[in-house]
């Protein structure tokens, strides 16, 4: 399964450079950024490698910038899909990292996942998930990323507006109320 973000903006065919090892004028740093501040949902999925993401994946989400204008994170308010697949026996490591990125990212994080074990005994020899229960979790996964983006859609300001954020120092209110 390829990366949604990667697919998308060729991170991994074109070298999406480590964080830090290049500024965030990079071409393909700042495609990726405008493609997750354009969005109004994501899927994340990875392999689990080593009992987490991979860290082609973890690049790649730490490059979405967490704070915008007036403080307020870009993806703060848009939903995500995790999903992941192992080579091994059922795991949940990866989905769960995710998982918490993604409430660290203030994202609305839809309640379904899914997990693969042992994917290479599920894909057929034209790399395509066969109709089954696993082919099945995914779509369930996907109508439900439709379902909590239209609910979202207009009211995600609404729903991300923290008391903490809006609140003036004292220094503003003093300006504001001030007759000097």
């Amino acid at each position: 399964m390829a990366h949604p973000i990667a697919a998308t903006c060729s991170s991994c065919k074109t070298g999406l450079p480590l964080v830090d090892d290049e500024n965030v004028d990079h071409p393909k740093v700042v495609e990726l950024r405008e493609l997750a501040i354009w969005s109004e949902g994501m899927v994340w999925s990875s392999p689990e490698r080593h009992g987490a993401m991979t860290g082609v994946m973890k690049t790649q989400i730490d490059w979405i910038p967490l704070s915008g204008q007036g403080g307020i994170r870009p993806t703060q308010g848009k939903t995500l899909a995790i999903m992941q697949v192992c080579g091994g026996s059922q795991s949940f490591n990866a989905v769960n990292q995710m998982r918490i990125l993604g409430r660290w990212m203030r994202m609305v994080t839809i309640p379904n996942q899914s997990s693969i074990p042992k994917a290479w005994l599920e894909f057929d020899g034209k790399e395509r998930l066969p109709e089954g229960p696993f082919y099945s979790r995914i779509v369930d996964v996907m109508e439900e990323l439709t379902k909590f983006t239209w609910m979202v859609r207009g009211r995600s300001d609404y729903l991300v507006d923290r008391y903490s954020e809006r609140v003036e120092t004292a220094e503003e209110t003093n300006k504001r109320v001030s007759k000097k």
